[in-house]
């Protein structure tokens, strides 16, 4: 019963370290812990705590260095991007597909360059409005009022995530506490 207990509670405190850094409760749920023996108690109890998104937490864990698998450049889409496309990730080929307009580069002296869409509109609270229509027959035609360039993504080289977690910090105090956890459980069985 104690492995049990010290899994739970190191299990409770990982989650709420992931939640609390921000990382949001879906990401704290892919924590998990088991006993060894399910059943039963044993001489070699054991407790396993471990997360179903190991390279995602333990980025977070220890910092680390996003950088491009293929190309130059790490698109991040600006919150406006989102607007058509709310679910799946979002890369500047697909935008394009759902959206039917193209993306022009825009370099920058100063500041990560920019995916831009021409012709677009963009209305007061911030969601974007192609002014090309398409017809029935396929066939497209664009409304010039109101036409303007609108920012989608932000190319940069790479990306740093900062260290938010310290799950070491959690598990060395579930070790020191384990004795203790031990000794209590004992005490309580030989008494009883």
């Amino acid at each position: 019963m104690w492995e049990r207990e010290v899994g739970v509670r190191l299990k409770g405190n990982w989650r709420a370290q992931v939640v609390g850094a921000g990382l949001g409760p879906r990401l704290g749920n892919t924590i998990r812990s088991e006993r060894y023996p399910k059943q039963g108690t044993s001489i070699r109890a054991a407790a396993l705590v471990w997360s179903k998104a190991p390279v995602i937490v333990g980025a977070h864990d220890r910092g680390a260095t996003i950088r491009p698998r293929s190309g130059l450049w790490l698109a991040i889409p600006l919150p406006v991007a989102r607007e058509r496309i709310r679910r799946g990730p979002l890369t500047p080929s697909i935008w394009e597909r759902k959206t039917g307009t193209s993306l022009r580069i825009v370099r920058r002296r100063y500041g990560p360059s920019l995916l831009v869409a021409d012709n677009v509109r963009v209305t007061k609270s911030g969601r974007i409005r192609s002014n090309v229509t398409r017809r029935k027959d396929g066939t497209t035609y664009s409304r010039l009022a109101g036409r303007s360039s609108a920012p989608i993504f932000l190319l940069v080289p790479q990306v740093r995530l900062r260290k938010r977690l310290d799950l070491d910090r959690d598990a060395r105090a579930a070790e020191a506490a384990l004795p203790g956890a031990i000794v209590s459980n004992w005490v309580e069985g030989r008494l009883s």
